[in-house]
């Protein structure tokens, strides 16, 4: 006996559903038989997806259940059409947000950083790296995600070290990357530079203050605005238009800079726009990277007013030790006793926000290592203009990402932190030049002197994580992984981070491997609550992931949140769609437990869909051939919310609100033959049913495909279903529409007047046809069965009944005799409403058709379609104007 029938003789299938139970069953007999490990196809073509690794800062939330989700539904899909596929999962050490998440620890306990010293700091960040990437893995395995953890990577890994460094040196020496003294967005809070991406912008209520600067002499002067007073003690200089004809006699004259007294000149240059403001900017370079430009043309002074924790230094004079903002507010004070502020606007203003720590930004002057990006922009812009580059799902996104990388600056990599890649650079205290070294320098390179010092930077996260989709696979070794297994086939992720994470890892991958790292980019939104709104800590609007598993199962939380997403637009997590996904495993639950009720000693080899099928068997198998078509071409088109209705649609309502429905009078009639090609077709499309549904559900889908007939270890190895040629039936979909449509409007007229199901009634069909009567009598017992009747008569020559409900379906008329049924005035009253709805369908196409622009631009197959329609919505039409005048005469 299997293990897995092991399982199956342990827990017979009991009449609720239990997704605990089944979920951690299931999960750990996946992960002892490694099933989900790449490899064991060598032959087959590979399907390659690395994982967006998550941050060891804390718990994967619902945005993550949504990412990992999709990409599990992939992977499972494609390791059942038999590719030899690798989900490869690991995580980032997210430098400047693990560290603050240390850090902030350590304050609760009264401690910081310089208390401990950077190697014993880093031990307790690696003790925190360890608790989170547990917890990640306990979360992924809770969620079902089908990961191949013998290949788990983490950016800090000796090997992915091996890659950074590789790539930093290589830059390095074609001269891509280089330390300059420039202007970088500095958060003073984490002590720390950051890229523009880095930097969220807020708008603010604030101030616009306008300053007088008199020239030296007293006899004239200039004013400036500036929304940040306190850095005008960095000013080293007054820039105006060389045209404007206002400044022309101060251009190279001198102005005293108020509070410090120092002299500094009005300058020409055509950075400054004439008609903003004064038509006069104040420059101070190192505290704005505009001025900074303005300075480097002019060969001004760069005069740092602060220090790196955004508290006022020497150069302020008076003002040294105060924090920026205090300062402001005592500068502004001083400028308006000494008669220089002239005027204080209220001002609206984007202003830039540390995304980690918060803080506001501080444009700081500060030796940096960057990456020159433009050489690298220029081989990603030419692989996508030349259908060389990736495909964007959707691709609005491509011109987005081109937009960006079209208009990429230099990327400041240099991060004053300890948790990251240090900087493989060397400072000799010797001759003072730089050692750039793949390995750890023992000698200056250019003196020889052992005297030296490593940089006390790292990389930026982003650095290491570029590298993900070949690095995680041996490179820069030339390893078997990397061979089969790159490049990837898709990337999934958020549109949020397409410049943090997605156009850099294009970059490098183009520079390093010679290939793209992905074939295709699925881009999905961000999850919002209900009402629309951002998830956050301060709204208190977030939602756990385990929280949702706990309450409605991994399956429901999977299927409600991947079938609720389109690609690249934003979702809102609803509770009572996670309650419906509920409802739909217990409907498909209960759906099997009748089916194995009856297909107790049925094995595979019992399963015979040849010979003589019935109406039903024959739809059914039609309905799946269609269903399987249109889900693995939904899926492959990453159309996971069509994908999920389609599903619903099939499961719910032909399988088991009418095949299910209609294979009872096979299971419990006398003929054998009939029951036992029921049993055949039902235990098949059930199966069927169970692997088109396992990439969103999992769990439920191995508990229900192991109790049914089946061969195999386990329906993740199972083969994806395919459209049979046989099963191909479209006079059964035109029998079954028939049969439904008078069932419906049985049980619509039962409904109308209050007649419960249970009670028998007489019902008489008119066919339009011959072929209508031979399917009607040929299909009787279903309608005997399913309208309930005392009397069914089949009748193409019937005169109507002068008193009875009518139903009008296509091709039919149907009667149910009033005589203890109704009363005429109610049914006049219900055919009228039936009347005009006929009359407004009637004119509603007429207008359509008669419209000469809908004609000429409509294909020809929507022309004809649209004259079908109207042509019944007629008939029926006059059908029910004949019954009106019969019940009224």
């Amino acid at each position: 006996m299997t293990e897995a029938n092991e399982i199956k003789e342990q827990l017979q299938m009991p009449t609720t559903y239990d997704p605990k139970e089944a979920e951690r069953k299931w999960y750990d007999y996946w992960i002892k038989n490694e099933f989900f490990k790449a490899g064991g196809r060598p032959e087959a073509e590979t399907y390659t997806i690395v994982i967006p690794p998550p941050n060891v800062t804390g718990m994967l939330h619902i945005g993550h259940a949504l990412d990992f989700t999709l990409q599990d539904i992939l992977v499972r899909t494609k390791r059942m059409q038999g590719f030899d596929t690798l989900w490869l999962p690991g995580s980032d050490h997210a430098g400047i947000a693990t560290q603050t998440k240390v850090e902030q620890k350590l304050r609760e306990d009264g401690q910081s950083r310089y208390d401990l010293g950077r190697e014993k700091f880093l031990e307790k960040v690696w003790e925190w790296k360890e608790q989170y990437a547990n917890t990640i893995r306990e979360q992924w395995a809770k969620m079902g995600f089908s990961l191949d953890y013998s290949r788990e990577r983490f950016t800090l890994d000796e090997g992915l070290s091996q890659a950074v460094r590789e790539v930093f040196v290589s830059l390095y020496e074609k001269g891509l990357i280089y330390r300059g003294n420039y202007i970088i967005n500095w958060d003073p809070a984490a002590r720390t530079a950051l890229s523009d991406i880095e930097v969220e912008y807020k708008e603010v209520q604030g101030a616009l203050y306008h300053l007088r600067y008199k020239t030296t002499d007293g006899l004239d002067s200039i004013v400036v605005a500036t929304t940040r007073p306190e850095t005008m003690l960095g000013d080293t200089a007054v820039a105006v238009h060389p045209k404007d004809e206002r400044y022309q006699h101060l251009i190279g004259k001198k102005l005293l800079l108020p509070i410090v007294n120092r002299e500094i000149p009005v300058i020409a240059d055509e950075y400054v726009e004439k008609e903003f403001g004064s038509g006069a900017v104040k420059i101070t370079p190192a505290h704005d990277p505009n001025d900074f430009e303005v300075g480097k043309r002019h060969d001004l002074p760069q005069i740092l007013v602060m220090d790196e924790t955004g508290t006022m230094n020497a150069n302020a004079g008076p003002y040294q030790g105060k924090d920026r903002f205090e300062c402001r507010k005592q500068i502004v004070a001083d400028l308006k006793e000494q008669g220089v502020l002239i005027k204080i606007e209220e001002h609206v203003h984007q202003v830039g926000h540390s995304e980690r720590s918060g803080a506001v930004i501080e444009p700081y002057l500060s030796t940096q290592w960057f990456v020159k990006m433009q050489p690298l922009a220029d081989q990603a812009i030419d692989a996508q203009k030349s259908g060389k580059g990736v495909n964007f799902v959707p691709d609005r996104f491509e011109k987005i990402y081109l937009n960006w990388i079209e208009n990429v600056r230099d990327w400041c990599i240099s991060r004053q932190l300890w948790w990251g890649h240090r900087i493989p650079a060397w400072h000799c205290a010797d001759c003072g030049q730089i050692t750039v070294s793949r390995e750890d320098a023992s000698a200056c390179s250019h003196c020889q002197s052992t005297n030296l010092k490593q940089d006390n930077d790292v990389l930026d996260t982003w650095f290491s994580s570029a590298l993900w989709p070949f690095s995680t696979l041996g490179w820069p070794n030339d390893t078997e992984d990397l061979k089969r297994y790159y490049p990837t086939n898709v990337l999934v992720t958020g549109y949020d981070i397409i410049y943090f994470w997605v156009a850099r890892m294009i970059f490098t991958a183009l520079e390093f491997t010679e290939q793209i790292p992905f074939k295709d980019v699925l881009m999905h939104g961000l999850v919002r609550d209900s009402e629309g709104r951002k998830m956050s800590k301060s709204l208190g609007n977030g939602v756990d992931p385990l929280e949702v598993i706990e309450k409605y199962g991994a399956d429901a939380m999977r299927y409600m949140i991947s079938t609720s997403s389109t690609p690249g637009q934003d979702l809102r997590f609803r509770w009572e769609r996670v309650e419906q996904a509920r409802n739909f495993a217990n409907k498909i639950w209960n759906a099997s437990r009748f089916a194995l009720m009856n297909l107790e000693g049925v094995t595979a080899a019992d399963i015979d869909l040849t010979g003589q099928l019935g109406t039903a068997d024959r739809w059914i198998l039609h309905r799946l051939n269609e269903t399987v078509r249109e889900v693995t071409r939904l899926i492959d088109s990453y159309e996971f919310g069509e994908t999920g209705r389609l599903l619903y649609n099939f499961i719910w309502d032909d399988l088991c609100d009418w095949y299910i429905e209609f294979s009872k009078l096979s299971l419990y009639g006398t003929d054998a033959a009939a029951k036992k090609k029921t049993q055949s077709v039902l235990a098949y499309v059930l199966d069927r049913t169970q692997r088109l549904i396992h990439p969103f559900m999992p769990f439920i889908s191995e508990e229900i495909w192991q109790h049914l007939p089946h061969e195999g270890e386990t329906i993740t190895l199972a083969s994806w279903p395919t459209e049979n040629p046989a099963f191909e039936s479209p006079d059964a979909v035109r029998e079954m529409e028939l049969l439904m449509d008078a069932i419906r409007s049985v049980r619509n007229i039962r409904s109308e007047v209050n007649v419960p199901m249970s009670k028998k009634v007489e019902l008489l069909i008119k066919p339009a046809s011959s072929e209508t009567q031979s399917i009607l009598r040929k299909n009787e017992e279903y309608l005997k069965r399913f309208c309930n009747t005392s009397l069914l008569q089949i009748d193409a020559e019937m005169a109507a009944p002068e008193k009875a409900m009518t139903a009008i379906i296509t091709g039919a008329e149907l009667f149910l005799p009033l005589a203890g049924l109704i009363d005429i005035a109610q049914e006049l009253v219900r055919l009228d409403k039936e009347l005009q709805t006929l009359h407004g369908e009637v004119e509603r196409i007429e207008k359509k058709l008669g419209n000469e622009g809908f004609v000429a631009k409509a294909p020809a197959k929507v022309i004809e379609e649209e004259k079908a329609k109207l042509a019944d919505y007629a008939d029926k039409r006059d059908k029910v104007i004949a019954r009106l005048a019969e019940l009224k005469g």
